[in-house]
């Protein structure tokens, strides 16, 4: 017995065989798909932690860890637009932990800076502190400088009039010199009180002669002759 095949039967034969991997194939991609949501929320987290470095300053204190945060965080959304979910997840939770170390060092960076102003703050303050000290020690030292020339000259003054007290030039001036108190004519002086000298024996033993003359005469004792004389 001739047994025919028809090129239709064999062509049918290998659809058949074909068609149940295809069928597999199919059902193993929407098992995958199913078993892998979207990841919408490490999406979202990823975005809140990027913009809360870029409000912290990461831009500026951590631009390497900030870039890298930004990239990772785009290849995640190109991952979710071609369904790639599971890739999409994974670069997410990237960028998020990217953006965290990149906000952390921004917020200790600007902790830093805010530290070096106060520290530099604090410096000016105690040079200027320093320089005003200076100043008013200066101005002391100046002003007692001149109450001790004041002082002094006070003393000075007061032992200058103590010596012209005690027979300075300018105080002899007004006192008279010995010269001109001898030059000055002396107080009348009363006349000395003289004895009279007796009388000779020859007059006292001549009566006659006083009689013919002036007659006897009481002759004033020398008291009443010193008292004539001063009148």
């Amino acid at each position: 017995m001739v047994h025919t095949f028809s090129p239709l039967q064999k062509r049918f034969g290998r659809i058949q065989a074909v068609v149940p991997a295809l069928l597999l194939a199919i059902s193993l991609s929407l098992g995958g798909c199913a078993s892998v949501p979207p990841p919408d929320s490490a999406m979202n987290q990823a975005q809140s932690q990027l913009q809360a470095a870029r409000d912290a300053g990461a831009s500026d204190y951590d631009p390497v860890d900030f870039g890298f945060a930004q990239d990772k965080f785009q290849q995640a959304q190109v991952a979710m637009a071609d369904r790639k979910y599971a890739q999409a997840a994974d670069l997410a939770d990237e960028s998020r932990a990217d953006a965290t170390l990149a906000r952390t060092k921004a917020l200790l960076g600007a902790a830093r800076a805010q530290i070096q102003s106060k520290t530099d703050a604090n410096s000016q303050l105690r040079a200027q502190n320093a320089e005003a000290q200076s100043e008013n020690d200066q101005h002391y030292q100046q002003q007692k400088a001149q109450l001790v020339a004041q002082q002094a000259a006070a003393q000075q003054q007061a032992n200058g009039g103590d010596n012209g007290d005690n027979g300075n030039p300018a105080s002899s001036s007004t006192s008279p010199s010995p010269a001109a108190a001898s030059s000055s004519p002396l107080p009348a002086q009363a006349p000395m009180q003289q004895d009279m000298p007796a009388p000779s024996s020859s007059v006292l033993g001549n009566p006659q002669q006083q009689q013919q003359g002036q007659g006897f005469q009481t002759q004033p004792d020398a008291g009443q002759q010193n008292q004539g004389g001063q009148l």
